[in-house]
């Protein structure tokens, strides 16, 4: 897991059918991830490539065999007074990270010829880096992200949990933008519902009364201190059909940390009083996953 934005990004969420032999099929290829990885990074003259496979609460007892992560548990719906992060189906996740797009559609195609009627894709999108690593919105993305030190200890599981110290929760969500309506706004109101100038990114004072910013209700703070996600979020666009959104992935050390802060914007904090970039960025799909280390998926093959 690595921090910086890469140029692009895939996003294949797929169901196991149903039966045991679908199930073999997929713990024998989701074991050998490293070989396809390879198959794809030998060819790409030294271009970026990376993956991390996800595998949800549902797939869990099927694909490994093991007792569940800690924290692991379906994706849990949240339905405000006016808006729902819905939860939506999913047993793996394959999160790309690439040099281009044609690296994902590689990998996505020998994967998938790997799988044949094992899986059902659910969910596949391919995404961008946006000029200077800005969504669609027009404002940087990700920018409260840790590094250095701080971002495997935000990241990656520890001695909580040592079968599985390594590994990381992931929460996705597709996002589809009004962007009308968005442009329709004053830079001024803009920014005031992100949080942070649009030019030059530089926070803005938190709101002490009515509804607060995107940046406040995203950050989570208790008596240990502020708790940080890894925002990994890829813009993604089909203009003939007038789509446009983002597409939020949030690896975290503990999953109640990505969970309270999507609480607290689709909630309200206090209630009613949602994150207004909600208004404009509509969710409609929502899994939660559990990224183990390399070496534990290479296992599930024995």
């Amino acid at each position: 897991m690595d921090a910086p934005l890469s140029a692009a990004a895939g996003f294949l969420v797929l169901v196991v059918k149903d039966g045991e032999e679908a199930a073999a099929t997929v713990r024998s290829v989701v074991a050998g991830t490293d070989d396809l990885i390879k198959d794809i990074t030998i060819r790409a003259n030294g271009a970026m490539f990376t993956c991390n496979v996800g595998i949800s609460h549902h797939g869990w007892p099927r694909l490994t065999g093991k007792p569940l992560p800690k924290e692991l548990r379906p994706f849990r719906e949240i339905k405000g007074e006016k808006h729902t992060a819905v939860a939506t189906p999913g047993d793996l996740l394959y999160h790309l990270r690439a040099a281009s797009p044609d690296l994902i559609v590689e990998f996505e195609k020998i994967l998938l010829e790997a799988f044949g009627d094992s899986v059902t894709a659910v969910d596949d999108v391919t995404g961008f880096r946006y000029f200077d690593g800005r969504d669609l919105l027009e404002f940087a993305d990700g920018t409260a992200n840790p590094d250095g030190a701080a971002l495997p200890a935000a990241t990656l599981v520890g001695d909580e949990d040592p079968v599985y110290a390594g590994g990381s929760y992931v929460v996705v969500q597709k996002y589809l933008h009004d962007l009308s309506a968005w442009r329709a706004q004053t830079t001024g109101t803009q920014e005031e519902i992100i949080g942070r100038t649009k030019f030059d990114n530089v926070e803005k004072p938190d709101a002490t009364e009515g509804q607060k910013s995107h940046k406040t209700l995203c950050t989570i703070q208790d008596a240990d201190g502020e708790h940080d996600i890894l925002r990994d979020n890829m813009p993604f666009a089909h203009p003939g059909t007038g789509e446009y959104g983002t597409y939020f992935i949030g690896y975290s050390r503990h999953l109640w940390v990505t969970e309270k802060m999507l609480e607290r914007m689709f909630l309200g904090d206090p209630p009613p009083l949602h994150d207004r970039i909600l208004d404009y960025s509509r969710a409609v799909t929502g899994v939660t996953f559990f990224c183990p280390a390399r070496a534990f998926l290479a296992a599930l093959g024995d």
